[in-house]
Formats: C-alpha cells, sequence, structure tokens
C-alpha cells in the first residue's frame, strides 16, 4: 500500500500530511514527465545578461527602497537625452493675446470708416423707444402723511462723504433713518475729499427752503444744532457720540442701537454716512426715501437756472430731430483711466502718467505685494471705460446718423486733443456745457465739481436718449430718475461692454455685421428700460413700485396725460400696487 508524501517542519521531528497540489497553480516544471521513471533535463547554461537580470531583480525584490531612485534615474536619463538635441530645432510657441483683450478700436475705425460715412440714411433717435409695458405705465404716486409729529427723540448729524450723487445717497439715507426714528435731521455736512477737492455746502447746491418744506409733515429739519444741546457737549461737535455704522445695515440696527442712545443723549453724530442704510427696508423708510430723492432734492435757483437755458439750447439745436438730443454720460478722465488700469494706445509715456495719477489719487493701494494688474482681463471683464472713439462707433452703429444732436457730460477728458477727434468727425454737432454757456455763466460754478456735475446731471436728466458708459452714482441716480419722469422707462442705453470688447477687436468684422449686433445691442436696452427693483436693488435706480403705482391700460386709455393724477384720486380701482402701500409712517416715541 502506498503511503502519502510528508513533510517534516522544524527540529520538532512531527509531521504532517501534505495537502494535494492544484492541478490549476501546479507548474508544468513539477509535473512527472510521461512514461515510468523519466528524469528531470539539466537546465542549459545561461548567458552573462540572463544573469545580470537575475541578480538585478533579486536585489530589487529584496531591497524594495531601491524603487525610489527609479523616478531619479529617469529624469537623468531625459536630461542627458535632451541636452544631445539642439534648442533651434524646436517649435516656438506664439502667445496671442484673447480675442477682446486689446484696444483695436482705432484699427476698427479705419477700416469702416468709409462704408459708415456711406450709410447715413436712417436716424435711430425717432424710434429708439418702441417697447411698451405690457402690464400698463407707472407714475409716480408718494403718499404724504398727515399726523401731527410728536415730540423728538433727539438730533441727528451727519457727514455726507463722496460726490455729488454719493452726497445724495447719504441725504436721502438720513431723512428716512431720522423720520423712522422720530428725530431731528441738521442739514448734512458735505465733507471736504481730496479727490472731487469741492467745498460746497448743502445750499450751494441744493435749494434748501423747499428740501425743508417738502419734508416737514414728514421730518423736522434744523439748519444747524442748538446751542442749548452743543452746549452739553462743550460747544465742540467732537465730544458728540460718533456712530461708526457698518455698510448697508438694516433699520432694525438704528432702532436697537442708535435710538437708545439718541434718546439719551439727545444728540448722536454719524460719520461717515454713505451707503449705511440697507436697500431693503420697510415701506415707511422707502417711502421717505422716495420724497427725499425725487421730491425735496432740488438744485439751487443757481444751478436750475444755467440748466434750463442749456436744455433749451440744446432743443434748439435739434430742432430738425423735433427738440430731442443724446445725452451721454462719458467717463474718460485721468483718474478713472488710472483707476481701470487698462491699456489704451500704450507705450511708455501712457504707462508712466497712469502710474503717476494712481499714485496721486491712490497712494500705494496699486503698488502693494502681490497685487496683480491684468489689463487684458479687465477689458475682457467690461471693466475699461469706453474712449469717445467707442463711443462714437456704438453710436452710428446703433443707427444715429451724424446730424444728431450730442450733448456730452463729463469733466476733463484724458488727452482730449488726440482722444475727441474721431468723435467729432461722427457727430459734428456734439456739445458740451462748455460750448453751449458762456464763460460768463460757467465762472460761478467753475472750480466747483459738485456744481458743475449738477449741470450735467440737468441736462441729462431731460433728454431723449440718455446712454451710460460706465458704472457710478451718476449713471445710477440718472436711471432711477429718468424712469419717476418718464413713466417708469429709463430710456437709457447701457452698453453690453464685454460684448464690445469681442466687436472691437475683430479684424473681420465689416461695417454691416458690425450695425447689425449694435442695433440688437440698443434694442435690448429699450426692452429693459422698465424694471422692478428686486432685493438689494437700489429704490434710486428701480424707483417701482415703491414709489410708483401701475396703472392698467384701460385707464389710460380713458383718460389723458393732463388728468391722470386727478383720476388717480377717483379711480382707485384702476391703480394697481406691487407693494402694500397701506398706513403711514409712525414715528417711533421717546420711553
Amino acid at each position: 500500500m502506498q503511503h502519502p508524501k510528508v513533510i517534516r517542519l522544524g527540529s520538532s521531528g512531527s509531521s504532517t500530511p501534505s495537502p494535494p497540489s492544484s492541478p490549476r497553480r501546479s507548474s508544468p516544471r513539477r509535473r512527472p514527465a510521461k512514461g515510468i521513471g523519466a528524469a528531470r533535463p539539466p537546465p542549459g547554461p545561461r548567458s552573462l545578461i540572463q544573469r545580470v537580470s537575475r541578480v538585478l531583480l533579486n536585489l530589487l525584490l529584496r531591497r524594495q527602497a531601491v524603487f525610489l531612485f527609479a523616478p531619479l534615474i529617469y529624469v537623468a536619463a531625459m536630461l542627458v537625452y535632451m541636452g544631445s538635441i539642439s534648442l533651434d530645432s524646436m517649435p516656438r510657441v506664439i502667445s496671442r493675446p484673447a480675442p477682446g483683450s486689446v484696444y483695436r478700436s482705432p484699427q476698427l475705425y479705419k477700416k469702416i470708416k468709409l462704408d459708415m460715412d456711406a450709410d447715413n440714411s436712417t436716424d435711430a433717435l425717432a424710434t429708439v423707444w418702441k417697447h411698451s409695458y405690457k402690464g400698463g405705465i407707472w407714475r409716480p404716486c408718494i403718499n404724504s402723511s398727515t399726523t401731527e409729529l410728536p415730540e423728538s427723540n433727539g438730533y441727528i448729524y451727519i457727514e455726507a462723504n463722496g460726490g455729488l450723487n454719493q452726497q445724495r445717497t447719504s441725504i436721502c439715507n438720513a431723512v428716512a433713518v431720522a423720520g423712522f426714528l422720530n428725530a431731528t435731521l441738521v442739514i448734512p455736512n458735505f465733507h471736504y475729499h481730496s479727490i472731487w477737492r469741492d467745498p460746497s455746502k448743502f445750499s450751494d447746491i441744493y435749494d434748501e427752503e423747499h428740501f425743508v418744506k417738502s419734508l416737514k409733515s414728514e421730518v423736522r429739519i434744523v439748519n444747524k444744532i442748538p446751542s442749548f444741546i452743543l452746549e452739553r457737549f462743550g460747544n465742540n461737535l467732537s465730544n458728540v457720540y460718533n456712530f461708526k455704522i457698518k455698510a448697508w445695515s438694516s433699520i432694525d440696527f438704528y432702532t436697537n442701537s442708535l435710538l437708545p442712545k439718541l434718546i439719551e443723549e439727545k444728540l448722536v453724530r454719524i460719520s461717515p454716512f454713505a451707503n449705511r442704510l440697507s436697500f431693503d427696508a420697510p415701506y415707511p423708510v422707502q417711502r421717505l426715501r422716495c420724497l427725499a430723492n425725487f421730491e425735496a432734492l432740488k438744485f439751487s435757483n443757481q444751478i436750475s437756472n444755467l440748466a434750463d437755458k442749456l436744455v433749451s439750447r440744446m432743443r434748439e439745436k435739434s430742432s430738425t430731430n423735433e427738440g430731442k438730443y443724446v445725452a451721454v454720460h462719458l467717463r474718460f478722465e485721468e483718474d478713472m483711466v488710472a483707476f481701470s488700469c487698462c491699456v489704451f494706445d500704450g507705450g511708455d509715456e501712457e504707462r508712466e502718467e497712469m502710474n503717476a495719477a494712481r499714485e496721486r489719487g491712490w497712494r500705494g493701494k496699486f503698488t502693494k505685494p502681490g497685487r496683480i494688474i491684468r489689463p487684458g482681463s479687465n477689458r475682457l471683464n467690461g471693466k475699461c471705460p469706453l474712449t469717445p472713439l467707442e463711443v462714437g462707433l456704438m453710436l452710428r452703429g446703433m443707427g444715429f446718423s451724424n446730424n444728431t444732436a450730442i450733448y456730452l457730460a463729463s469733466g476733463k477728458i484724458y488727452k482730449a486733443e488726440k482722444t475727441m477727434g474721431p468723435l467729432l468727425e461722427m457727430f459734428p454737432f456734439l456739445q458740451t456745457k462748455e460750448s453751449l454757456a458762456s464763460a460768463q455763466e460757467l465762472s460761478p460754478f467753475k472750480n466747483f465739481s459738485s456744481r458743475m456735475a449738477a449741470i450735467d446731471y440737468s441736462v441729462c436728466l431731460h433728454s431723449e436718449v440718455f446712454v451710460t458708459t460706465q458704472g457710478g452714482n451718476f449713471p445710477h441716480f440718472l436711471i432711477g430718475h429718468r424712469r419717476f419722469l418718464f413713466n417708469g422707462h429709463s430710456k437709457t442705453i447701457k452698453p453690453d461692454k464685454r460684448k464690445l470688447a469681442f466687436l472691437f477687436d475683430n479684424k473681420n468684422i465689416a461695417w454691416k455685421g458690425l450695425r447689425r449686433q449694435l442695433v440688437n445691442m440698443r434694442m435690448h436696452s429699450d426692452l429693459k428700460g422698465i424694471e422692478i427693483k428686486r432685493p438689494n436693488d437700489s429704490i434710486y435706480t428701480y424707483p417701482c413700485p415703491d414709489c410708483m403705482c401701475r396703472f392698467n391700460n384701460n385707464n389710460n386709455n380713458n383718460n389723458n396725460n393732463n388728468n391722470n393724477n386727478n383720476n388717480n384720486n377717483n379711480n382707485n380701482n384702476d391703480t394697481i400696487s406691487s407693494n402694500n402701500k397701506t398706513g403711514s409712517l409712525k414715528p417711533l416715541q421717546a420711553g
């Protein structure tokens, strides 16, 4: 009888039967040869390469750390290989700027000028605004308070910082806060800024008497702090508690934090105050904002009289277009060009001038360690101000003929003698306040930037078309004011500057193709003329529905424009309000 094979383990002498080998895993070399008593043939002699390979393999298997040197060996081999190749034979990578990232508008103008001059048959001024709001027409409907004001909780003194329209924001917000807290508002003080350099006071820019009279049933307003109140602080305003309020704070913050201090001290100071009140607020607060911005704030008689003259002169110069003219807000002053960090004509001269301007206006802001300026990216993102040449190309492409009367609202244009030439070629009837008014008429305003801006604001407000070329408080306030005057429609062209960057950088575009794109852009502005305020939108830009009510089409067909205001009181069913405008303001009383 045949016994199974055993394997001896260790020195203990014990043995266990070995399990049968798996037929799938058994190696062919261990299979017995066919035939009884067949012997395994001896292995043949190995070559030198096989022996070396076997030694290296055994070494690597035993010393796995050697695998760490494999990348180094590979890199060394690649360096040796690359060192043997001549760099002259390597292909060169040419870096090309992204489309739309380079200022090539002068080249485009030169290319399409002849075709553009030949195409002057149509005028967009007569047909620019075609879109009608299907839901009806929006009209002002700001309710006034009829309740008597209770005893004041104290005095609020604010400092309005910034330029003309940033100060306007501060004034309107101060009216809203003072009215909501049942406080007496001191006429805001204008903070002198190193950039605007305008020492004007409130009464130099606005009609102070009209301002106080328009709000007498809403907010108590005084010209200065009473002496008996100021004596409590040693007649020194710096001793008055100054609230440092975060930007866009809610009205609840003022109620919970400022009101107790106001009742205790009877006088509080807020400096600075620009953008210190959230755009989202209850209707009583929004109503006071509407009253302040659209009714109470009226420019001084000196500014209004000159502005009315300039409007009349612009209408005379556009008599062939029924007195309609286009107003353009051009932001191509040196400080705006420098702040944008965009490159235009380029060159060492422009770079040195812009670096110097940035250092004068914003010392150290643009030279901080790690600050990277990408002019091409700024242009692609629509952050570069439009040049006078680009404004002319855009307006001609949108269908405005070269006999259109243009009013240009702007400060001192950067390199005006060079940059304004193409715009004047495309629109020879272009006017500015300097060309419309005599030197004597402008002399009282010449060294006051806010007063000059107020004149531009008034002339732009009454234009048939307003064109904004750069963001900022000026166009934001003006768009909202135009909506308030023109039945909710802003009558404003807001170009897509991202798209313009691509169009003006296209070497292959022809005049007809450019015009088709720009006419579509103009039509888009018409469709966006009437917009309703959304959360976090400014009520000064979107007065609907907080400052205006919507009238349905039946009411508009049955009543003419002269009787709409009277019918507003008699036909309440025809008025549709998107906000709950019920209830007048109930001021907070002390105690």
